[in-house]
């Protein structure tokens, strides 16, 4: 009864493991990918008074035309591009929706996607939805996990469509220097490719400033950028993210939003409002938290002696192992016996195995806690 294209797909490395902290009693998570604040009380009352005043209809399938307006005043004053707000950017239910709408309007069958690894668990599952043909391009610590151009030219074939990077990056941490990027943007340049670039961790940069791939040049028509709320408001739940790219893959984008979500609920679109234009103090706050712990947990374990990429963004950190044990089986024996839940490494692609994902969006306490108990897992293995 299940499609072949299902069949071919795994469940979420993340999901099937987290299956085992469920009922389990004093648990430090550091796996769960969201921050652990609410959302800024200012953006939740502007959602209640939406309510209040009776928004509770659809809206256009290109989303409220004042967030499309202020989201494209935000891009422009962040990065120096312009989006025309009224076909130049769709408002979609999270970031998650936005990227199976990408993949979906650009790929035809057989079309080759390369996916540079380690990723979210979600790239290549929608590749693969869609009969694309998902390419990994693994990165290594020796390189803080970015590809070089020379890597991408390997993996590029006449049926190559498009790159999937997220930068910020989830689960490494790593960031991209300029540089960096206009090696990246000059193997798109040159082969005719589509960039999709998931930026959902941008206002997460801790060593310098963001910058976003569709602001270098010969590149804005050739991204779709991924954007969204989520993790820099705290507005996980609330569903609220956008896609910004050329007129063509927007209005194909639209067709496939009209006959399945239809739109984000529009209190939380009204919600996104007031967190893009009035939320920065409070966003600020979070994020300058957030750095205070990623250097906690990074000090920590290199005083373990374990192994660490730079890292200069989101709210994760990627250790090796150091070939202690493979990830599935230090991941569950450290909650088992130490009652700590991190991610294995090899839920985010194969070069992902002998490492962990340990995120830092937890209180101070429980990252000092967490970071004994570690500890004490990894001497009772040289023991």
């Amino acid at each position: 009864m299940i499609s072949k294209r299902v069949s071919k797909i795994s469940s979420s490395g993340i999901r099937k493991f987290f299956d085992l902290v469920l009922g389990a009693e004093d648990v430090i998570s550091l796996g769960v990918g969201e921050p652990d604040f609410i959302t800024p009380w200012e953006i939740r009352e502007s959602a209640i008074y939406a309510i209040e005043k009776g928004y509770t209809s659809y809206t256009s399938n290109y989303g409220l035309l004042e967030l499309r307006k202020a989201i494209s005043k935000y891009i422009y004053d962040k990065h120096g591009v312009s989006y025309n707000y009224e076909d130049e950017i769709l408002i979609t239910s999270g970031v998650s929706e936005a990227y199976d709408l990408a993949i979906r309007t650009i790929t035809d069958p057989g079309d080759e996607i390369i996916v540079v690894e380690p990723s979210y668990v979600a790239y290549k599952p929608c590749i693969i939805l869609v009969d694309g043909v998902a390419v990994s391009l693994p990165t290594s610590i020796e390189n803080n996990f970015v590809p070089t151009y020379e890597e991408i030219e390997k993996k590029i074939t006449d049926k190559t469509k498009a790159i999937v990077l997220n930068y910020p990056n989830n689960p490494t941490g790593a960031i991209l220097n300029k540089k960096q990027m206009e090696e990246i943007a000059d193997v798109v340049v040159n082969h005719d490719l589509i960039l999709i670039s998931d930026e959902i961790y941008e206002d997460l940069t801790y060593n310098g400033k963001h910058i976003s791939f569709s602001s270098l040049n010969g590149m804005k028509d050739r991204t779709i950028l991924l954007n969204g709320f989520s993790k820099a408001y705290a507005m996980t739940g609330w569903r609220v993210g956008y896609i910004a790219s050329n007129k063509e893959i927007i209005e194909g984008a639209v067709k496939i939003h009209q006959y399945t979500s239809i739109c984000a609920p529009i209190m939380s679109q009204m919600a996104a409002i007031e967190a893009i234009t009035n939320g920065n103090n409070t966003k600020q706050e979070m994020i300058d938290e957030y750095n205070r712990r990623r250097r906690i947990i990074v000090g920590r374990l290199k005083e373990m002696g374990l192994n660490l990429s730079e890292t200069k963004g989101a709210f994760y950190v990627f250790p090796s192992l150091n070939g202690y044990l493979g990830s599935e089986e230090f991941s569950e024996r450290l909650l088992k016996e130490k009652k700590v839940a991190v991610v294995p490494g090899n839920a985010f692609g194969d070069c992902g195995e002998g490492f962990i994902r340990i995120s830092y969006a937890t209180s101070r306490k429980n990252l000092i806690d967490a970071a004994d108990r570690i500890s004490e897992f990894l001497n009772s293995l040289k023991e």
